[in-house]
Formats: C-alpha cells, structure tokens, sequence
C-alpha cells in the first residue's frame, strides 16, 4: 500500500484550530506535510525508478548515497523534511537553479535541534505557480494504491466479470475472451476447452503488449487471470490437465505482472511474480519457476535492489539448468549482469556478459520456451546497452543501443521504441545532443502506437539532460516536439 496507517488524530483544515490533545498529554506533535513539489518533479517515474536516477546523478559528481524506493516515499510523505547534505548536493545538481525550499524542503534551521519540532512550516509555492517551467515530466502520476486496490477486486470478484474483454484503450487492440469459469449450477469443473483457453489468453497478451506497451492492457489482463486462478480449485478429470492450468495461470500472472512492471506498478508486479513462483513450485514446473525468477531479477534491477536481481537471476539459473535451453540461460545471465551493474561491479558484470554472449551463440533449441520469441540479437544488445549505461559508460552503451534498434523486428513495436529511447538517453549523456535529439524524435513517432511509462520516463530523462543543450542542432525542435504530447488517458 502507498502509505501505513498513522495515529488517531486529524490534522486541522489550514487556518482552523489545532486538535485539542488527549488528557493528561502534552501538545500533539505536528503531522508531517506531504512534499507535493517533489512529487510533482518525480512525475509518471515509480519510486524505484527515480531512485535510480538518483543515485545515476549521485555518482554524476562522485556522491555515493544508497537511495531507494523507500526514502522517496518518505521524503514525499513530508517524514524526510530536508535531506542530509549528500542528498541535497545530489538533488540540487539534478534540479540546476532551485534551492531547497524551491523541491518543498524546509529550511535545515528549521529541522535542527528541538525547537525545530514545535512547528512545521508552510509548504512552498507549488513549481507551477511561480511561473512556466519546462515539462521535464508532464504526464498523468499514477495512483499505485488504487490500482492495487483495483488488482484485488479483480482476484475477487465474481464470475460475471469474466465478460469483460480485454481491449487496449490507447490503441484499437483486438479483444481477448477470458477462459470460461465454470459451468453454471453444480461442481465447478475444468477441462481441455479450459487449458487452451487460459493458453490463448498468455499467448494474446504477449502479442497485444508487444505492439502496444502495457499501459492499456495492464487492468483488463487481470480479470483473465482472476478466471484462471478460480479454475485451479476445480475438478479436473486429469493430472496432466490439471498441471496445464497451473502452468497457465503461472505464465499468465508472469504477463500480467510484467504488465504492471512496464507500466510502473511495481508492487503490483512484484505480486504477480510472487503468485507466478508459488503456482510453478505447486505443481513442479521448472519452466515457470525460471521464468518467475527471470522477471522478478528484471524487476529488482529496475526498482533499484540490485542484489535482490542478482541471486533471482542466479535462482532461475538453477531452475533453468534441466531445461536445456541455451537461449534461456543466455538471457538468465543477462539478467545477472544487470544486477551486477547496478551494484557498479564492472568485473562481475563483464563476467556474466561473457556467459550470456557464449550461451546465445549456442543457437536455439527446441527447448527454448515459447515466451522468449523476443529475445534475439537485438534483446541481447540492448540488453548490453543497458549495463553500460548503469556504469556510466554512455558511449559503449549507445553503440549496442543503436545495434539493437537497427536489429529489432518490426513487429515488435514496443521493444523498437525502448531501445531508441535508451540510444536516446545514453547519447545525450555521451555528449552528442543533435544526435540524442534525433534518436528522440523516432521515439515520439512511436507513441501513437506505443503505450509504455517505461519508454515515456525514458524520454522524459532524455529531456531533462538535453535541457541546457537547447540551442544544439535539433534540440529545440525535440524539447518543443516532446512538450505538446498529449497527456495518457
């Protein structure tokens, strides 16, 4: 949940009277004010995400802070009410020109010794009201609460929301029918027709998220998955039958948590992978295990817990070893190195680089599971890409991010669009402004087609980097180009 509960007391209506403290007890200490300024400037990035950028900016002018999903919560929370001065260095060198009081900290006199705690002092004037500010991040903030809340009443909910079909509401997808429940009146049984049904709905799903990003699939995915959940408790006439369900409401929550995990529900995602790994387990399938463990490695990396991605990618690799899938351990250990590289382990990283390279050079297998239609050689570049780019090599990053644009099917539209937007990132980091603009334009082409927070976080750093580059060949017209996209429903 977004926030744990507090003691009992309401805070007053701004101007009105304090709440009168209880008997006997002295005055009731003042309730933290939330830090709206600085979540406004986190924008559409998860807390996990704009950690990461954190603690990139961090090691940007050679701070070292141990920045996580956790302090951004607090420091939003109003609990944090000014950083400590490693912090304040960081977020004053990604926020060039503000002060303090202009991220909605108090001042540090405010904050120090006990007199400090007899009054908290008004927020300041929102960013928005001092004047235009550029729109380093202007889209929708999401409410992960909600969707949390949202997630589980669709695993809860009773069978006549099984109608519901699952459309893309950015994009004209075509509908996925949910398996069927049950049969009306008497046991609830589940069969073949089942099976296939929960099947398809993985299979479509993957398509959909291919072509379009995840952020209008991700709530409709779920009431499949509800379906899929409801038929592992009902009599099946078969054990294979029954090992087929679970295998597809496994591979099911996998895709609707990385649903989740693209479109920055963390939580929820982290979830899914949890309700995936426990089904695989059940019923004994190493497949899923290995494919749980992939995504939750993906997942740690991404929410800034680098060590928790390592030892999952190095769990799926034990799961995996039976398989006899090169390919799957090429991508397992890639998932290692990212890991490795967000710890900053250059050696560890490149050791794990190595292993992935030789075990995709194996070739493919019959082995290979079905969900890895993805990984290729533009996957395993810019997959690479992405290491560098987390050891600040900006640009040995941008040259496996172009190869892997320049390599991805067309088909695979989302994927085309991430890896241009990471060729983006790293060339503006590397120096190349004209040229980081013009990997941004084919960027913003795409979103028509493309609905990902992940591809619009990227770009939305992109632009904060290419800020004070505006008058580069081509910036200004990206910075204005960025500016006048529309708002995600």
């Amino acid at each position: 949940m977004a926030s744990s509960a507090r003691p009992s007391s309401t805070p007053a209506p701004a101007g009105g009277p304090a709440p009168a403290p209880p008997p006997g007890r002295g005055p009731l200490p003042p309730a933290p004010r939330t830090n709206t300024v600085f979540r406004e400037l986190r924008g559409a990035r998860s807390p996990g995400e704009f950690a990461a950028v954190v603690r990139r900016a961090a090691r940007e002018i050679g701070e070292r802070v141990s920045c996580d999903a956790r302090y951004i919560g607090r420091v939003e929370a109003g609990e944090i009410r000014c950083p400590n001065y490693a912090y304040e260095r960081v977020f004053l060198h990604m926020f060039p020109g503000r002060t303090l009081a202009d991220l909605g900290f108090a001042p540090r006199s405010a904050v120090r010794g006990r007199g400090a705690r007899a009054a908290a002092p008004e927020p300041p004037e929102p960013a928005a009201a001092r004047g235009p500010v550029h729109p380093i991040e202007q889209y929708e903030i999401q409410n992960h609460e909600e969707s949390d809340v949202r997630r589980r009443a669709f695993m809860t909910g009773g069978p006549a929301t099984v109608a519901v079909s699952l459309t893309s509401t950015a994009a004209a997808a075509p509908p996925v029918p949910a398996p069927r429940a049950a049969d009306p009146g008497g046991a609830r049984r589940a069969g073949e027709a089942e099976a296939l049904a929960v099947e398809d709905a993985v299979r479509r799903i993957r398509v959909l998220d291919d072509r379009h990003g995840a952020d209008g699939l991700y709530r409709r995915a779920a009431v499949p998955l509800r379906t899929a959940f409801e038929l592992l408790d009902a009599a099946t006439g078969r054990r294979a039958t029954a090992d087929r369900l679970h295998a597809g409401a496994g591979e099911l929550a996998i895709s609707v948590g990385w649903l989740a995990h693209d479109s920055g529900r963390f939580a929820d995602a982290r979830s899914h992978y949890a309700e995936a790994l426990a089904t695989a387990r059940m019923c004994g399938n190493a497949g899923v295990e290995a494919h749980a463990f992939c995504n939750t490695a993906f997942l740690a990396r991404d929410a800034g817990r680098p060590r928790e991605a390592v030892r999952a990618a190095q769990a799926a690799q034990r799961a995996a070893l039976e398989l006899g899938s090169p390919r799957l351990l090429s991508l397992l250990a890639l998932r290692e190195a990212g890991g490795w590289a967000g710890l900053g382990d250059r050696p560890g990283c490149e050791r794990a680089l190595a292993r992935a390279r030789d075990l995709f050079d194996r070739g493919v297998s019959d082995a290979d599971p079905e969900w890895m239609s993805f990984y290729g050689e533009a996957e395993l570049a810019g997959l690479e890409a992405q290491c560098w780019s987390a050891l600040g090599e900006w640009a040995r990053a941008a040259r496996f991010a172009r190869r892997a644009a320049e390599l991805q099917e067309p088909h695979f539209v989302r994927n085309t669009a991430l890896y241009t937007a990471e060729l983006a990132d790293d060339l503006a980091r590397a120096g190349r402004p004209d040229e980081a603009a013009a990997a941004g334009e084919r960027v913003v082409s795409l979103l028509d087609e493309v609905q990902s927070s992940r591809v619009r976080s990227m770009l939305a750093e992109t632009v904060r980097v290419l800020l004070p580059h505006r008058r580069a060949g081509g910036v200004g017209g990206f910075l204005d180009r960025y500016a006048a996209l529309p708002r995600p429903a």
